[in-house]
């Protein structure tokens, strides 16, 4: 199965780290996900999870934590932060064919992992097979309408288009919580590599000369489904 590529991470995993790092300083996203469906106790699947950044957090209260990742790189460098964690695996995987059995899945996440709503059908039909009843899946995507980061992801990648994603997921049942998380770098440095493998030359350009700092106010969509 065909993987789109994700130049930002599977190209430069060291400055992805430093992404993750600086997103989200005040937990917002983890608060209101576990306001929606809690996860302590459970099983939780990381769908896209990458060099495996949030999985100790989702291991310190679920039952079972289980990361798939289609690049096997960085599901490499995910097994090797979690080998000491005994409820955490690491897969290589789609989703479009998850590893997993059915209905054996209590909360799913799935963060930047290019689920923009059209063409993502595919997905959620995993997701209807994997995710028990009572559970609840997460996507985690940019909202482009809102906050500095997102005029930045409108003029990068306008072929984005938000009234389109938000049809397409609440045509499939899904609901929306905007999230205000921001961005909150250690050096001006650190943004400024970051900021240049999330948008294109000239955007990032542009952005870094008229933004000053090491924090950025950044928006995102959490959409989100009970099953």
């Amino acid at each position: 199965m065909r993987v789109r590529p994700s130049p930002n991470i599977w190209n430069t995993p060291e400055l992805y780290e430093l992404e993750n790092r600086a997103a989200d300083p005040h937990g917002r996203v983890v608060a209101a996900m576990r306001e929606l469906g809690d996860w302590s106790a459970r099983t939780f699947l990381d769908i896209g999870c990458g060099t495996g950044f949030h999985l100790p957090q989702w291991a310190a209260t679920a039952a079972t934590v289980v990361g798939v990742e289609p690049h096997p790189p960085l599901a490499t460098l995910a097994r090797r932060r979690t080998r000491s964690l005994a409820n955490v695996s690491v897969h290589e995987g789609v989703a479009e064919a998850l590893p997993v059995p059915d209905a054996s899945v209590d909360v799913a996440h799935a963060r930047w992992a290019y689920f923009f709503g059209p063409g993502s059908e595919p997905g959620l039909r995993e997701l209807d097979r994997v995710v028990r009843r009572g559970g609840t899946a997460f996507v985690i995507d940019n909202d482009p309408t809102r906050s500095t980061f997102g005029g930045w992801f409108a003029r990068g990648f306008p072929e984005v288009d938000p009234d389109a994603v938000e049809r397409f997921w609440s045509m499939h049942g899904w609901q929306r919580r905007q999230v205000d998380m921001g961005w909150s770098f250690a050096t001006r440095e650190d943004l400024e590599s970051v900021v240049r493998i999330e948008l294109p030359p000239a955007v990032a350009d542009e952005a870094l000369a008229t933004h000053t700092g090491t924090e950025v106010d950044y928006a995102v969509n959490l959409w989100w489904r009970h099953y």
